[in-house]
């Protein structure tokens, strides 16, 4: 299928004029980047109504969602590619347990898990970013959400998903994963099941863990406990079912964090 190239994210507006998008920058970029507005003290109140207004959507978005899982994983792997496949068996089978799926809203694995998921007759959400360098959110989402700012859209994650998967993926698989393990190590979300599918692509990153972090006292070796590895769909499922069985809130319907 040729899709159409050339198109860009602004905020929540997606764009094919070339003219427009030039030199503009992403808003994370600009609210980020020291000097990068020359009215800094007059534009920093609107932006903290566009902030203010990303949370507002989100929360009215999202409000009712059932439980959900997010699934975490690279934007660059091709549909022809076996990780891909991963990620649409994936998303059926979380969406077959019971859950609604919850990816970047992105292409590769995040369309994967997506499209795993609406196939298989369950939710399907995408929480979109603003990139320079990717097109918007993919097609089989059933409900999708644009962010102009990261944390917004982090907070979104983890708020209204009950679980991660994380799928081979690059940098912002990594800082996803990184930021999740802290959040549940620190209690901010609690008894909150993570896994690692693919043990091959991950095992290193384990490794390391375990061999410098835990061994140089950085973190304990009850952290290692925080996470699943494992290259199998149903053993990933059934590890989020049963850390679940064990919330009484969960057990109860209340997903409220």
């Amino acid at each position: 299928m040729n899709r159409p190239q050339n198109r860009t994210l602004l905020g929540p507006m997606l764009v094919r004029d070339k003219h427009a998008a030039k030199g503009a920058g992403t808003y994370d970029q600009r609210l980020l980047e020291l000097g990068a507005d020359h009215d800094w003290l007059h534009a920093d109140p609107w932006r903290v109504l566009r902030i203010q207004s990303e949370f507002v959507s989100g929360f009215d978005a999202l409000a009712e969602l059932p439980p959900a899982v997010t699934v975490f994983g690279s934007a660059r792997t091709k549909p022809e590619e076996p990780y891909y496949q991963l990620g649409e068996q994936l998303g059926a089978a979380i969406a077959d347990a019971g859950y609604a799926v919850i990816t970047g809203g992105g292409p590769g694995l995040m369309e994967a898990a997506n499209k795993g998921a609406m196939e298989a007759g369950g939710r399907s959400i995408g929480l979109g970013i603003e990139l320079p360098h990717e097109q918007g959110i993919n097609e089989y989402v059933d409900m999708g959400l644009n962010f102009r700012y990261f944390f917004a859209r982090k907070t979104m994650f983890l708020k209204y998903s009950q679980a991660f998967v994380c799928l081979p993926g690059g940098l912002g698989t990594l800082d996803e994963l990184f930021e999740v393990l802290c959040m549940t190590q620190t209690g901010k979300v609690t008894n909150y099941p993570i896994v690692l599918l693919g043990t091959e692509f991950w095992s290193g990153v384990v490794q390391w863990l375990k061999d410098t972090l835990v061994q140089e006292g950085m973190i304990s070796e009850g952290d290692m406990d925080l996470f699943l590895l494992t290259d199998s769909i149903e053993e990933a499922v059934d590890h989020i079912q049963r850390v679940h069985a064990q919330m009484p809130l969960f057990a109860q319907g209340d997903t409220e964090q």
